[in-house]
């Protein structure tokens, strides 16, 4: 009977350290395997060097993590490429204009220059140069404090109707440049929303500037109202803005004008955005046949 309890302990002994020596020897591997990763940007996955209890389980939640992970980085370092390239694009925005305003200042200012009506049209120039800079400094002022959340909104009873001719009625002038006279049409009942005077105006300046910018004609300003909602849509025919845009219409710094000669900070369909949902609103694109359309909807008071 001893024997058989010596020779039972004995076999049990031997399977305990042959389990631990596994343990062993699979911690060791584990922890090779761990000090190549933090040393190499690899997407190498863990694996086992024996399989013992439950660390096949853990083996396979440790590389669930490690893909998270990963795919974090990922995202990091594409908003970060993003980011990056935004700038050199935002800086060379606002370098052109302020290099074209220089060189008119120079002319200006330079010997022999004594025709009155070329003064006058440099100084119009160098007018307008700055004028786009800080439109462009303006949005970006503004983008900064929306993503900071430091933009209050004040609400009030606002007519709509007559704060969206009143924002139209100042891009008159563009409009007669442009030889073009854009369809607007206004529900005549007196339309009334909750919202912040100012953030209604600038989405409403935003959406007519953008039009400004990429559209090519048919211009349409309509203001309807329907059941409980207020709707305020602004389209335009565009040869700039493709099908493969819309997904990222709304993004910061975002502009379909690829040469960048649009005088466009791709920021003012974002600030459209923030400030239409931060005031309860929702806003949407759509384009169709090559009429590029933003609707804003406001709930009605």
């Amino acid at each position: 009977m001893l024997y058989i309890v010596t020779v039972v302990s004995l076999i049990v002994t031997i399977g305990l350290a042959s389990r631990l020596w596994c343990y062993h020897k699979q911690i060791d591997y584990l922890l090779g395997q761990i000090e190549f990763l933090e040393q190499e940007d690899t997407n190498y996955r863990l694996s086992s060097y024996c399989r013992v209890g439950q660390t096949e389980r853990l083996i396979e939640e440790m590389n669930r993590v490690l893909q998270l992970n990963r795919d974090r980085l990922a995202e990091v370092r594409k908003g970060n490429s993003s980011y990056r390239e935004s700038i050199i694009s935002i800086s060379h925005d606002i370098r052109t204009p302020l290099t074209s305003a220089k060189g008119y200042l120079q002319m200006l200012i330079g010997k022999g220059q004594t025709d009155d009506a070329k003064q006058r049209e440099y100084l119009e120039n160098i007018e307008q140069r700055i004028a786009e800079v800080t439109d462009m400094l303006t949005q970006l002022f503004e983008y900064a404090r929306m993503e900071a959340d430091e933009i209050e909104f004040q609400e009030e009873k606002i007519n709509v109707g007559n704060l969206f001719a009143d924002v139209i009625s100042m891009f008159y002038e563009d409009f007669v440049v442009r030889k073009c006279e854009p369809m607007v049409n206004m529900v005549l009942e007196p339309c009334y929303i909750r919202a912040d005077r100012h953030g209604v105006r600038r989405i409403m300046e935003n959406l007519i500037k953008n039009a400004l910018v990429h559209g090519t004609g048919e211009y349409q300003f309509l203001l309807t109202a329907g059941g409980d909602e207020i709707e305020i849509a602004i389209s335009n025919r565009t040869d700039s803005i493709e099908e493969g845009d819309m997904e990222h219409i709304f993004d910061r710094f975002y502009t379909t004008d690829r040469s960048r000669t649009r005088k466009s900070a791709g920021l003012g369909l974002a600030i459209v955005n923030g400030f239409t949902k931060k005031m309860g609103g929702k806003v949407s694109a759509d384009l169709s046949d090559g009429i590029f359309t933003v609707k804003i909807l406001f709930p009605r008071v």
